[in-house]
């Protein structure tokens, strides 16, 4: 039994295209596989939300910062105590705040497919990439959708009252969820 001898290409190859090829196969990266540009589209949209919830994180703060200067004065011999209701209001945008950095936080730090050479020979990357691409969509609609209805509030005392509503009615926990649910189905596919 005689073996079959096959050619290598890049054997035969210059230098500048044994290094363009080692580039695309041969250190396991191919900036042209879908894969690929699925995962950088999907770190380009969480980075998108992230900035959208960021802006309304920053546009609570002026609101706040307006409040504080306009009801809290500082203390004076007459009124040596703030006004309870203006501190409540104050305590209630910088929850708010807080509440919009957690979820910033997860946005952010979401997970992805690993790109793990093991894995990808049993598990339909592509397919799951495009099913997540689905739900980032949803994501950006959604942050949209919080971040036009957070940026309309400029009376800081409704801003405080609404937007834990807000982010409710946008829904952007249960798609982060959502999304969640598809990186498990891939793990355990």
């Amino acid at each position: 039994m005689a073996l079959k001898k096959t050619d290598n290409p890049i054997e035969s190859a210059g230098a500048v295209k044994q290094v363009l090829s080692n580039l695309f196969y041969g250190w396991g990266y191919n900036f042209y596989r879908k894969e690929n540009q699925l995962r950088a589209d999907d770190l380009l949209i969480r980075g998108k939300v992230s900035e959208m919830l960021a802006a309304m994180r920053a546009h609570l703060a002026s609101l706040e910062r307006d409040w504080r200067r306009e009801r809290l004065p500082a203390p004076t011999r007459e009124h040596p105590f703030p006004d309870s209701a203006a501190v409540a209001t104050a305590q209630a945008l910088q929850r708010a705040q807080q509440g919009i950095e957690a979820l910033e936080t997860k946005v952010r730090t979401a997970p992805v497919p690993e790109m793990d050479r093991v894995t990808q020979r049993h598990v339909n990357e592509r397919d799951a990439l495009e099913r997540l691409a689905a739900v980032d969509g949803e994501l950006v609609m959604a942050a949209k959708s919080a971040f036009d209805a957070s940026t309309a509030l400029l009376d800081p005392a409704a801003a405080a009252g609404e937007l834990s509503a807000i982010l409710a009615q946008s829904g952007i926990e249960a798609l982060l969820a959502r999304r969640a649910e598809v990186l498990s189905a891939v793990a355990v596919a």
